[in-house]
């Protein structure tokens, strides 16, 4: 009993199982072609989908497009939402029509033709077909050169270079990115799902990982070819990677075991909301029951046409839908990590090593990619969750304190809290140097940043912050999701958790535009269109830790809420059993 006990609890990603079965492969006997070929497959995605993220501000700084700090900021920002606001329309395709293995395969060719824009983007020859001649910089009055702008005088801005090819190719990658990411997981957990729960536990454990190995291979490889090599080499390489991905997965096809369409979630909740709103309640209510609420006008003994279980189910949806809906700031600071923090690394001294070669004093130089740091959230990642799952939960569980996962997105809406208030404390330091003491000159990407002489290894706590908050927060979430929706939604709820993760990445977005309009001015620059010197992104980093912070407090009253109605429930059905 204890065996089977432990064999059926749930952990989002790592086998928290202690007992020791023998032949522990053996659950993937006959399996093992076919989960590495998703593993392969997601791999492979994974580093063409960091080597378009990590340096898209960078790239859209350089040379020939100058777009405006703000205006790169926005781009990764809206992708990575379009990305996952896609996620549950993409699943509704699989269920309701493909079925996951062609609805993957389509998904990729898009994802791959969106790829193919930015080596052409990237080419100076191929890019004047896509994008014509650069244009030139607008010629801006005297008033907008010497500090604040008379409110009488208009400031031109530069239109992004190449924009519609750009936005273009990203709204491509965006709408195959998203619908593999809310396929490619379920299927790969159908390829074990007949084996237990234990195959599928270790099935997640090896996915996750080789999400986190794409992403180290990319952000360490690729980035620094791009930053340092070339752009076009950089984007070439990526999008041979998904080239073969997509080979893989489709030779996959014999050894995969593909489930046929069978009907959507989404389906059914769409017609019951739109029943309940849309339609009056033909039968009167029992006098003995309880006053109906508006979904229940759909149930059948009410007068509407569907059963009370997917009517409750429903139900059970709206009851989840708050904890999204708070969860939208968190990932908004949280994409920060790929856009602003990126922005604000630019400025500050990157440390490099150069060693003479010849006697005319020619030099290869090494300079530190600034996306390496979005490798401390990944490494974190892999070296504290097994940390996690082995030793913190094990003991805490046996005393009684392993928190609820509501009390643990809490616990990672804080640690978030604090990477945004780190990273603005860090921008008024590196503001003051640059006003106390000048600027250096650092060539990135044929582009001359003026940054100030202040290390960039001053921006790992906010790194560390962000991905402690992740271990705690977004797994959370994750399990949340699965634990708290009916076992018949379970599909839909996921697609919802990311669907919210793209509104809060829209938010960030909207925020950066708002704050860059005239009579606000925090970051808009007319005199420097690459660069933030003159800009105040520390006020937005303090505004999101401050949005954080208070939808924290309310977050800590809606779980509080939850778990107590769920306790209750909990309680209530203990004693209708017993009696």
């Amino acid at each position: 009993m204890a065996n089977n006990r432990d064999a059926s609890e749930s952990s989002p990603l790592l086998d928290s199982g202690s007992v020791y079965r023998p032949p522990a492969p053996s659950v993937f006997q006959g399996r093992r072609l076919a989960c590495a070929a998703v593993l392969l497959a997601e791999s492979l995605e994974r580093i063409a989908f960091y080597g378009i993220t990590s340096n898209l501000v960078l790239f859209l700084n350089s040379s020939p497009f100058y777009w405006q700090g703000t205006q790169a900021s926005q781009a990764p920002l809206m992708f990575m939402g379009v990305t996952y606001l896609i996620s549950p329309f993409g699943g509704w395709i699989a269920d309701a029509y493909l079925g996951k293995f062609w609805t993957i395969v389509s998904s990729l060719i898009l994802y791959f033709i969106g790829m193919l824009f930015f080596p052409f983007i990237s080419n100076d020859d191929t890019r004047k077909h896509l994008c014509g001649e650069e244009d030139s910089f607008p010629v801006q009055p005297v008033e907008c050169l010497n500090g604040t702008t008379p409110s009488n005088v208009t400031c031109p801005v530069r239109t992004p270079y190449c924009g519609p090819a750009i936005y273009s190719g990203l709204f491509l990658i965006a709408l195959g990115v998203g619908t593999v990411k809310s396929n490619i997981t379920p299927f790969g957990a159908d390829q074990v799902k007949d084996r237990g729960p234990e195959a599928t536990r270790r099935f997640f454990n090896w996915f996750y990982w080789c999400i986190n190995l794409g992403a180290i291979v990319s952000l360490g490889g690729v980035a620094y070819i791009q930053q340092n090599i070339s752009f076009t080499l950089g984007y070439i390489i990526p999008s041979v990677c998904l080239g073969v991905s997509f080979l893989v997965f489709l030779l996959g096809r014999t050894v995969f075991i593909s489930k046929p369409a069978d009907g959507s979630a989404f389906t059914d909740m769409f017609k019951i909301l739109g029943f309940s709103c849309c339609y009056q309640r033909t039968k009167e209510a029992n006098h003995l029951r309880s006053k109906p609420s508006l979904l229940d006008n759909a149930k059948v003994t009410y007068g509407g046409k569907f059963p009370e279980e997917k009517v409750e189910e429903v139900k059970s949806l709206l009851k989840i839908l708050p904890v999204f809906l708070a969860l939208i700031p968190y990932w908004t600071v949280y994409f920060q990590m790929q856009t602003t923090y990126v922005l604000q690394s630019l400025h500050l001294k990157i440390p490099d090593s150069a060693s003479n070669l010849t006697a005319d004093s020619h030099q290869i130089t090494f300079r530190f990619p600034t996306a390496w740091l979005t490798m401390f959230d990944a490494v974190l990642i892999l070296m504290l969750i097994p940390l996690k799952d082995k030793v913190v939960d094990p003991i805490l569980k046996r005393r009684g304190l392993l928190p609820s996962p509501l009390k643990r997105i809490a616990v990672g809406m804080f640690f978030v809290m604090w990477s945004a208030v780190a990273a603005g404390i860090l921008e008024t330091k590196r503001l003051e140097i640059v006003k106390t003491h000048g600027t250096i000159d650092q060539v990135l990407g044929n582009v001359v940043y003026y940054a100030a002489d202040l290390t960039i290894w001053w921006q790992i706590p906010q790194y560390v912050l962000i991905g402690i908050s992740e271990i705690f927060a977004s797994i959370a979430g994750l399990e949340f999701a699965y634990s708290a929706a009916p076992r018949s939604m379970q599909s839909a709820i996921m697609g919802l958790f990311f669907f919210f993760s793209g509104i809060g990445s829209f938010v960030g977005s909207g925020l950066l535009a708002i704050v860059s309009i005239k009579a606000i001015g925090w970051m808009s620059s007319p005199k420097d269109f690459g660069n933030i010197n003159d800009c105040s992104l520390h006020y937005y980093f303090f505004l999101l830790a401050g949005i954080q912070g208070v939808t924290l407090l309310v977050f800590l009253i809606v779980s509080v809420k939850y778990d107590k109605q769920k306790g209750k429930s909990g309680s209530e059905r203990q004693r209708a059993i017993s009696s």
